[in-house]
């Protein structure tokens, strides 16, 4: 997609047209941009339904994340497309896909104006506390985004560094897409911004496909986690207990009934994206591409397999061998043989369980008791059935590790184990590990160049002040 047609033509999709019924139902139906068209409490809440909308990277007819779930674990090596070998599996990277690129700043446009339209209002437009509230849910959105584009194509894991992310804070136009790109540090600071607002003004409560203040706590889990300065640690820690204390969040009993049972209905939920209605009949649905395999066949590699051995969760998310050797059904949403439905079809953003490794981690990198950490992973395994007594392979691996750096990688492998194939964690864990410790698990990493993606080339066409090229690829 062209960077002006992504900047201009699909502005026209921004929310503040009169659309997006509230469970994301329809594209909207005035598809020109009008500043007075966010007019009150009701005209901004559908303009905040088709940011959503956009976040679920929604059409007519499906969501659209699949990406979020295979080019993370194809680029740490877990899984493939069946039928060829695709870049992300050698970390090809100047031949990766761009579209979190495209999906990002489609996002980014429609909530600036969200934004710009709720805040242009008097507040006596409002009830209660709702205006704050929009403003915040939008935040979320926004700071997404922007994470999403830092650690896809910005230098995240150096903050000194001058290639951070293009901020995008306002509705772009023909007159402001020519844009700097920030720095590093000047990125995370304006994702923190966001989400601060999100934790003060966004709601307690809300359907888990919408924002609440525990998922901007979440997300700044990850945003500091990827950070990683000196008072970082603390503060996602103080983050990860209000959240497994205070909130309505429960780690599900049996984990695999999050995925093949309850859903979004599950208690560990806490942001998830809801399929459109009937979606899972399309010929090119999400359930289709895991089995029978539509228009791809995404599969488990053998990598992926073996992480499992001795693990019970093996029997639900690896199915069976393909044809071609080191290739496994991946079962995690689809089951082999089974029929595709709305829960086959659901994603899901932020889960608690996340909450539990990130704190884990912090703790280790914090120089915390290890021994507290460890607790934080049993009780991830006690859900998928390893504990000390059962299954204790695994169990044991975790209690046996006691050196900070041995048991990090521990908390990486449980990551995958758990995380696999949700919202690209375990390709940043990956890439919190040593460098030589990267390279083992993933041999086609050679270089830290390989941990990010190139801007896409357009960009440099289109924004000519944007400024360098990532290291190591071309503007050409």
């Amino acid at each position: 997609m062209k960077t002006i047609y992504r900047y201009i033509v699909l502005a026209i999709f921004i929310v503040s047209s009169h659309a997006c019924k509230k469970e994301l139902g329809a594209l909207p139906k005035n598809a020109k941009v009008d500043a007075n068209t966010i007019l009150d409490q009701g005209t901004a809440q559908i303009a905040l339904n088709g940011a959503y909308y956009r976040f679920a990277n929604a059409t007519v007819v499906k969501t659209g994340w699949q990406n979020h779930q295979i080019i993370p674990p194809m680029l740490a090596g877990y899984m493939g497309m069946y039928s060829s070998v695709l870049p992300e599996e050698e970390n090809r990277n100047d031949r990766v896909s761009s579209s979190c690129w495209a999906e990002s700043y489609i996002l980014l446009n429609a909530v600036n104006g969200v934004i710009s339209g709720v805040k242009a209002l008097p507040d006596e437009k409002f009830t209660g506390n709702r205006k704050k509230e929009i403003i915040a849910e939008a935040h979320f959105l926004r700071a997404y985004a922007h994470f999403k584009l830092l650690t896809f194509y910005g230098e995240w894991y150096k903050p000194e560094s001058s290639a951070g992310a293009l901020l995008r804070d306002e509705l772009s136009t023909l007159s402001n897409i020519p844009k700097k790109r920030s720095s590093v540090n000047e990125s995370y600071d304006f994702i923190l911004t966001d989400l601060d607002d999100v934790i003060a003004n966004a709601p307690a409560t809300n359907p888990n496909h919408y924002v609440t203040k525990w998922a901007g706590m979440a997300l700044k889990m990850r945003v500091l986690m990827s950070r990683g300065t000196s008072t970082d640690y603390g503060t996602l820690i103080t983050l990860a207990n209000s959240l497994i204390q205070d909130s309505p969040y429960k780690l599900e009993a049996i984990v695999e009934d999050v995925f093949h049972k309850n859903g979004l209905s599950s208690k560990e939920v806490i942001l998830g994206i809801k399929p459109q209605a009937n979606q899972e009949k399309e010929t090119y649905s999400t359930s289709a591409q895991y089995w029978p395999g539509a228009s791809s066949l995404y599969v488990a590699r053998t990598a992926l397999k073996t992480t499992y051995d001795n693990d019970p969760r093996q029997s639900w998310i690896i199915g069976s061998v393909r044809p071609r050797p080191a290739y496994y059904f991946f079962t995690k949403y689809m089951k082999e043989n089974g029929v595709s439905s709305p829960l086959s079809e659901t994603y899901y953003a932020l889960r608690l369980t996340e909450v539990y490794l990130l704190k884990a981690e912090a703790i280790v990198r914090s120089g915390g008791s290890l021994a507290d950490a460890k607790i934080m992973v049993h009780q991830v395994q006690e859900k998928a059935g390893i504990t000390l007594t059962a299954n204790s392979t695994h169990y044991n691996a975790v209690e046996n590790a006691n050196t900070a750096q041995t048991l990090l990688v521990e908390i990486y492998k449980e990551t995958v184990k758990s995380l696999i194939a949700e919202d690209g964690m375990e390709w940043m864990a990956l890439l919190r590990l040593p460098f030589e410790t990267v390279k083992q698990f993933k041999p086609t990493i050679t270089s830290q160049v390989q941990y990010i993606l190139p801007i896409p080339k357009d960009e440099f066409l289109y924004n000519p002040i944007f400024g360098d090229q990532n290291p190591g690829y071309s503007k050409n």
